[in-house]
């Protein structure tokens, strides 16, 4: 007797659960949470998060970790302020541990919702389609691991869309988890020492730059990286040519 089809296993909807309790915890959230992660939250609620950080570090990192990671599995508003509050509350190390592998908890479930909900289905369409469709997801797989971390990398890119596209074209988790984790070490580690300077821009009333990623000092090593993450598939297209 053979095994019953995935799709046949389970209802359609049934898998888009995660998928759609995401959207709908994103929808909530940008309605109901916009004004509790924010800076000026953070501002209000500093003494007594030092305080609660003094007297319980270790459940103070794990609920952190934990809270960090959901903010970003249900795309939630505050990713950015969590990752300030990351530096502010552990300093830029183990703040940036903290962040990263509170960012990558979050990714893999948003990741594994949309893989469940609709990536199967529709990497297996496009694995069976033809022309441009097909040629897009051949490209894809042929430069994974080039692709993934420049999606990481570039700062311009959404986290949400980051953690999206993998999904709908059949990445496989592993591949994911691993350049997520790494693929976004750099852009933590600025905006972990940026929290942790905060103690300081609270002294002066200030807000802090967050457009500092983008400063020439800052962004010129990470589009340094960029050309390092794409350097294979350059080579590949070179070699490919001179081929023809």
């Amino acid at each position: 007797m053979t095994d019953m089809p995935r799709d046949q296993d389970t209802s359609p909807w049934l898998r888009r659960l995660p998928l759609i309790a995401v959207v709908i915890a994103a929808a909530l959230g940008a309605f109901f949470l916009r004004d509790q992660l924010s800076f000026d939250a953070l501002a209000e609620n500093r003494e007594a998060l030092l305080q609660f950080r003094d007297d319980n570090y270790v459940l103070t990192a794990l609920g952190f970790v934990v809270i960090y990671a959901l903010v970003v599995a249900f795309s939630l508003p505050g990713a950015t302020v969590m990752t300030l509050t990351g530096g502010f509350l552990f300093a830029t190390f183990p703040g940036v541990l903290f962040n990263v592998t509170a960012a990558t908890i979050g990714a893999i479930g948003i990741f594994s919702a949309a893989r469940l909900g609709l990536g199967d289905r529709l990497a297996a369409r496009m694995e069976a389609g033809e022309g441009l469709v097909r040629r897009i997801k051949d490209g894809i797989d042929e430069n994974q691991w080039s692709m993934l971390f420049l999606i990481r990398l570039i700062p311009a890119v959404p986290f949400f869309v980051a953690n999206l596209v993998p999904a709908l074209v059949g990445v496989p988790l592993s591949r994911f988890a691993i350049s997520t984790f790494l693929g976004i070490i750099p852009g933590a580690l600025v905006y972990t020492s940026v929290g942790a300077g905060l103690g300081d821009v609270f002294a002066r009333g200030e807000t802090p730059n967050l457009g500092i990623i983008f400063e020439p000092h800052i962004l010129l090593p990470i589009l340094g990286l960029c050309l390092l993450a794409a350097l294979p598939m350059v080579l590949k297209a070179v070699r490919g040519k001179k081929g023809l």
